[in-house]
């Protein structure tokens, strides 16, 4: 029986397992909105592309399936690159579908016309144009097992408005069959064999594709080894950060001794992470050209092994996969020591460290890691507070942390909004900064609508902190684009028919905590820091300070 084209793009969704998408609704995709209908797929409707994309991606990490997403030609697909970039670089499965023109008014320039395949050639795994309504079940097969294949990301299909509603009778086709990398006892062998020679081996897991089973299998066999587990950015949760085995996370301003371990170890076993610039801190701690420590790479993309640092060991397969094999395995002797040091090292960088003002943002942080639900999930964006989320909260489930490692601002409200869809009545906290928050706030609606109900710790010290850092590091006391003027977040979310707290005192902060959590809707709470905060460690009159010494001296 023929079907439109949006019949048979929704028929083919469904056969994948998909039951929600996100999306802004535009003409060009009409046919696509009305197949939706007929299957009952939900449809998360948002505010802005980049919010909508953002979801997505958020809902990609939290089921491991990918997430769709709908939006329009031109000036949409523009706004929905930044999630689109954000899944490519966090390894994300994401399949985005992108109105388009009519086929008969190509190459004249029309309304809104993009060549997508040069626009996100360089940004996706996949990009393509569906000319033909009767080949679209074999793009969306395609499109799903290139976004899940390997390792994952983000695929784009263009959809030109007449091809979606023409009529066409064409068969379903069915997912395609996953082609998953073995390991084998062989492999397994050489990678133990390689840590029991080891005298100051180190773990660094990171990478898409664990859970819960993988997470708690990485514990039991680095307790039982006794050996340090480091996690790439953002990649907290891959790992209970109570446990012994613990030893921080490589990330933008690292503690400086796990830094320095990571320098001293003379075996590297890289689990699912790339390994890139942020973990080495921009190469200098392991640089490509003479890393100076045996590397076992584990990677389910062969194309990742030894693309920027040569491996001693290469396995492609699932870290989860190499994980299990591992936790299976007898421990062999080894002295506890060098294990021993990294956690003593990451209890130490626990320890807060007094910032300036009424509101100390290291004791709200600590607050929340010491009172939150295990299975709370925590999101942030980009920016110097985050730093703050990572340095002392003790993230202790897989799945809890959902935040960009390609740093991007705006990220942290979408997928709180996300994950509270995916889990109605779960604690969800987003914590923002005032410039981040404000890249995205508009979702609130969405939020609203939708009955997400995500607490938002708005950390406000009215300034681009991360910037103005930099800024006062190398050009002291020369100000320009990094101070804000923010609204009022509490009315704000009132506004929007939510929930709103202010702050000013750390000790009020539980009690606003208590009443956004009871509110039962979406909420945010309004956190005034002081203007001299600007990172864990430093004040912005310390940077200064140190910066024109060092000026003056140099």
């Amino acid at each position: 029986m023929a079907r439109h084209g949006g019949q048979i793009l929704a028929d083919a969704l469904a056969l994948h397992g998909v039951n929600r998408v996100f999306s802004v609704p535009g003409e060009s995709f009409l046919a696509a909105l009305d197949g939706l209908y007929e299957n009952g797929i939900a449809n998360v409707v948002c505010r802005q592309e980049g919010g909508a994309a953002m979801m997505a991606e958020a809902w990609g990490k939290l089921t491991g399936r990918p997430g769709v997403l709908f939006v329009t030609r031109g000036p949409g697909a523009s706004n929905a690159s930044a999630g689109l970039h954000v899944a490519m670089q966090d390894s994300t499965p994401l399949v985005a579908f992108v109105g388009q023109i009519a086929r008969n008014h190509r190459d004249r320039e029309a309304f809104q016309e993009v060549n997508y395949r040069g626009f996100f050639g360089g940004m996706v795994k996949w990009v393509a144009e569906v000319d033909q309504t009767e080949r679209l079940p074999e793009y969306v097969m395609r499109a799903f097992h290139v976004a899940t294949s390997g390792r994952p990301g983000p695929v784009v299909l263009a959809l030109p408005e007449d091809m979606l509603s023409a009529l066409c009778d064409t068969p379903d086709l069915a997912p395609t069959a996953p082609a998953i990398a073995g390991v084998t006892q062989d492999q397994i062998t050489a990678l133990t064999d390689m840590i029991a020679q080891a005298q100051r081996p180190l773990i660094v897991a990171g990478g898409p594709g664990w859970s819960s089973a993988t997470a708690a299998d990485l514990q039991r066999f680095a307790e039982a080894w006794h050996l340090p587990v480091a996690v790439s950015f953002r990649r907290q949760g891959h790992i209970d950060n109570r446990s012994p085995a613990y030893a921080g996370d490589l990330a933008v301003g690292m503690n400086p001794k796990l830094g320095a371990r990571l320098r001293a170890a003379d075996l590297l076993v890289l689990l699912g992470t790339r390994f890139g610039d942020i973990v080495t801190n921009g190469y200098d701690i392991i640089p490509p050209a003479a890393p100076g420590v045996a590397i076992a790479h584990i990677h389910p993309d062969p194309n990742e092994i030894g693309r920027v640092f040569r491996a001693d060991l290469a396995i492609s397969a699932r870290a989860a996969d190499v994980i299990a094999h591992l936790a299976a395995r007898p421990a062999l002797p080894r002295d506890s020591a060098w294990r021993a040091g990294a956690r003593a090292e990451y209890e130490g960088w626990q320890q807060p460290k007094e910032t300036p003002g009424a509101v100390k943002t290291e004791q709200v942080i600590t607050w929340l890691s010491d009172n939150l639900p295990e299975d709370a999930i925590l999101t942030n964006g980009a920016g110097n507070y985050a730093a703050f989320l990572h340095r002392y909260f003790r993230f202790k489930q897989y799945g809890t942390q959902l935040a960009p490692t390609s740093g991007s601002m705006g990220y942290g409200f979408p997928a709180a909004v996300a994950a509270s869809i995916a889990h109605p009545g779960r604690c969800v906290v987003c914590l923002a900064g005032d410039g981040c928050f404000q890249m995205t706030l508009n979702e609130m609606s969405t939020a609203i609508q939708h009955g997400a109900t995500p607490i938002v710790v708005v950390v406000n010290n009215g300034r681009y902190g991360t910037i103005r850092m930099h800024q006062e590091n190398n050009y002291p006391g020369r100000v320009s684009g990094t101070d804000l003027i923010n609204p009022d977040f509490a009315a704000l979310a009132r506004a929007y028919g939510g929930h709103g707290e202010v702050v000013t005192q750390t000790d009020q902060f539980p009690a606003a905590f208590a009443r956004a959590r009871a509110a039962g809707v979406a909420a945010v709470i309004d956190v005034k820091v002081d203007p001299d905060i600007l990172s864990t460690n430093l004040s912005l009159s310390e940077t200064r300070a140190a910066a024109l010494a060092r000026h003056a001296t140099g």
